[in-house]
């Protein structure tokens, strides 16, 4: 179940990745409900969507431990 959570997390960051403040609420949101190694992975493709949209840089002080 899990894993699809991570799948449906994804989604809805690609569709609110036009306004940052959204998609920082919706990363705070997956930080709350991924497992460790599901936030790594998120990491990974918040990174591929910064690089797109540098604006979401702001969102990934979500992801810092």
């Amino acid at each position: 179940m899990s894993r699809a959570m991570f799948e449906y997390t994804k989604t809805v960051l690609n569709k609110v990745s036009f306004d940052a403040s959204l998609f920082c609420k919706e990363v705070q949101k997956a930080v709350n409900r991924l497992l460790p190694y599901e936030i790594e992975e998120l990491r990974i493709f918040i990174q591929s969507l910064v690089q797109q949209n540098p604006e979401l840089d702001k969102c990934m002080i979500y992801l810092k431990h």
